[in-house]
């Protein structure tokens, strides 16, 4: 299987992405946690959401314009 260069680079820093969001999703999981996840935990996370959203948005351009450039 030959896989070029462009896709290793997509795949890397997607992945990297995910797991960020998965680290800060777990990490206030385990800061917010009383008897289930806190008003203030429920706020975090809703905020850690909103930034996976953007910054997956920033990651695609990013590596659009990175794999353009190529």
């Amino acid at each position: 299987m030959d896989v070029d260069r462009d896709t290793v680079v997509e795949i890397v820093v997607s992945v990297g992405a995910v797991g960020l969001f998965v680290a800060v999703l777990v990490g206030i999981g385990t800061a917010y946690n009383q008897d289930g996840l806190s008003t203030t935990g429920g706020v975090a996370f809703v905020g850690a959401i909103t930034a996976f959203v953007i910054l997956m948005s920033l990651v695609g351009v990013g590596l659009a314009y990175y794999l353009d450039q190529g």
